[in-house]
């Protein structure tokens, strides 16, 4: 059975969307971030803050490469992994892409008060955050083979999802 692979911006809900799709199709749920963090020993603000963004993204394309070897599985990804063609690419060979596509506005208010992500430390947040969209969308877009409308319930999504995959 071919991967689920969930990607789209911060905040759309790709952690809790994939809990519900794994209770949902039995099937496991392992998060990019997540498996980094336990290969590393450290977390992802960790790491950018020790080795930088470079080498966080080299990580992500090496946690990419081994998952995508991994047959049926929910792969969550983090924000940045599919803006990249090489993540793109592998996670391709045995998966589909689903992208969880949310408003910007409804991100804004879901992140409003999120300290845990990097890219978002910053004084003018609601600028960084709209031009970081506005840069990854598109990249989001072309690279799914799915568009899933996210501003629903997580149940809704998961569901949504799995008929759609099917």
């Amino acid at each position: 059975m071919k991967n689920i692979i969930l990607c789209g911006f911060m905040g759309c809900g790709k952690t809790t969307v994939g809990e519900n799709l794994k209770k949902k199709s039995g099937m496991n749920l392992i998060d990019t971030d997540a498996y980094i963090e336990e290969t590393e020993g450290m977390t992802i603000s960790k790491i950018f803050e020790k080795y930088g963004e470079s080498y966080f993204r080299d990580l992500e394309y090496k946690a990419c490469k081994e998952l995508s070897k991994k047959s049926g599985i929910i792969i969550s990804t983090g924000g940045g992994a599919l803006t990249f063609q090489r993540n793109v690419d592998v996670l391709k060979e045995n998966g589909t892409i689903v992208l969880i596509d949310v408003p910007l506005e409804v991100l804004k208010e879901r992140l409003k008060n999120d300290t845990t992500r990097p890219l978002l430390q910053r004084p003018d947040k609601d600028k960084a955050m709209k031009e970081l969209y506005e840069k990854r969308m598109p990249l989001y877009k072309n690279a799914s083979d799915v568009v899933i409308n996210g501003d629903n319930s997580p149940l809704k999504v998961a569901s949504d999802i799995l008929n759609a995959v099917k």
